[in-house]
This record gives structure tokens, sequence and C-alpha cells, in this order.
């Protein structure tokens, strides 16, 4: 009797074993159908959407009765807390980062006029300009080269020196 109870038990555990390898996510697609995989579901899925995880119990026996439907599934308080720190470390991080970017830009800009303005006094004064061309020799500038040199000042002032 107990080998037919023994054969019994391990037959049961025998079928029940790869119901465990079975679509282990479940999710909402875009359209409302549910979608049962081994793999996670693509990153455009919003949480909310995911019904089931690896390891964690069905939505439908996660949420209370009183839960309405399509309510978010049950998680681990644990995972949820951990995860929302990477998140918000995360987004610390990328917006030091644009914050960084942004005073460079700044700075850049506040060089640029000054630079400018400079030049803008220099040409104003109405001395002689000289440029180097490519040959590295000294080209004193005329009065079309003073005019394009003036306006590209100009044009540098109106994008800088706000």
């Amino acid at each position: 009797m107990k080998a037919a109870r023994l054969s019994a038990l391990a037959a049961i555990v025998l079928v029940a074993l790869p119901l465990t390898a079975f679509a282990q996510w479940q999710w909402l697609d875009k359209d409302g159908r549910k979608v049962f995989s081994d793999r996670p579901p693509p990153t455009d899925v919003p949480d909310q959407r995911i019904l089931r995880r690896p390891g964690a119990a069905p939505a439908a026996e996660a949420t209370p009765a009183s839960a309405p439907v399509g309510a978010a599934p049950a998680r681990p308080a644990g995972q949820d807390r951990e995860l929302q720190a990477r998140r918000q470390q995360a987004e610390a991080a990328e917006a030091a980062k644009r914050k960084a970017e942004e005073d460079r830009i700044a700075q850049t800009r506040a060089d640029n006029c000054l630079r400018a303005r400079q030049s803008q006094n220099t040409m104003s004064a109405g001395l002689g300009m000289v440029r180097m061309d490519a040959q590295g020799q000294p080209v004193l500038l005329d009065e079309s080269a003073r005019a394009a040199e003036q306006q590209r000042i100009e044009s540098v002032i109106a994008s800088d020196c706000r």
C-alpha cells in the first residue's frame, strides 16, 4: 500500500513539475490581450499591465476581491522600494548630468559673448585689422572683409548675449 501511495505522489510531482516552467510572465498587450511568456515583457509595457511575474502569485490570486478589475497586481514591498530607490538615484544622476551640461553651455555662451563684445569694440575703434591667412602670413582686412567680420560678431552677440 505504501508503494502505491509513494508512486502516486511521485506521479503527481512529475506532472506538476513542468507546470512551473510554463509562462512565468503574464501581461496585457496594447490591444488588451493576455500574453504569456517565459521572458519579461517589452519595456514599453507599463508595470500596471503586468499581471504575473516569475515566482509571484497570479494577479487574480494576489489582488483582493474588492479590488477593481484591471487594478495593479500586488508586489512584494521590498522589491518596489528597491526599484523605486534605484529609479530615483538614476533620475538624480540624469538631472545632475543635464545641469552640468547646461552650466557648461551657459559658461561657453558667456565666454563667446565677452569675446564678441571685445571684438566689436576693437572693430568700432577703426584701427586696421590684421588676420593670418592659410600660410600663416598676416593680411590686412579690407572694407568688405571688415563688414563681414562685423556682421559675424553681431550675430554672435545676438545669439550668446541674452
